[in-house]
């Protein structure tokens, strides 16, 4: 059989008989079949679908998962500072955000104590926006130096809306095969300088 290029929106049920016997399609879509009891929507055939049962939404779940949460208000980020004090440590995270996507990045702070914007800091997690909305956000970073680091929720491409993030991070100490690792490439990088 060969398909029709496209069907016309007013003569549809027609072109669509010449491909299709109209004791195949039930009544409900222009054909003459029905259910054995009459039912025009064939529903013994056909999954018409329906509602979603409310113990299957995972939203509202998940939302309960996280320690924390920060409004991140329209045009403006919110940053979160973590110090790590060994090269090696594994920085953590897990967000979701309320309504829109957000962005996220992780930067290094290159001067202690005073906030610093992005561009005056180390990116050593690319910036980008994430829809953290409809799918929770997870990630984690083999921190290379000791030093102040930056979870950065950017929200500065939002002129209507601020966002709540609900939000979970962690820092976890390196183990051993990490320090030694680490250890060799510093040697590594003394030798070949």
């Amino acid at each position: 059989k060969q398909c029709p290029s496209y069907f016309s929106l007013a003569n549809w049920k027609e072109d669509l008989h010449k491909y299709i016997d109209p004791a195949e399609i039930p009544v409900l879509y222009g054909g003459t079949l029905t259910d054995p009891d009459g039912n025009p929507k064939c529903e013994t055939k056909i999954n018409h679908g329906g509602d979603i049962p409310k113990k299957y939404y995972v939203r509202d779940q998940l939302k309960q998962q996280y320690e924390h949460s920060v409004i991140v208000n329209r045009g403006s980020t919110q940053q979160l500072e973590y110090e790590i004090l060994f090269p090696g440590c594994v920085l953590r995270w897990q967000f979701m955000s309320d309504g829109a996507d957000i962005g996220f990045g992780v930067y290094l702070k290159t001067k202690v104590g005073a906030r610093q914007h992005a561009g005056e800091m180390t990116e050593v997690y690319p910036n980008q926006r994430y829809n953290a909305h409809l799918v929770p956000e997870d990630g984690s970073l083999t921190c290379a130096d000791a030093g102040i680091y930056v979870l950065r929720f950017d929200n500065t491409y939002s002129y209507l809306h601020a966002k709540k993030i609900s939000y979970t991070v962690e820092v976890l100490l390196p183990d051993k095969k990490s320090e030694q690792k680490i250890q060799e490439l510093e040697e590594l990088q003394i030798n070949h300088a």
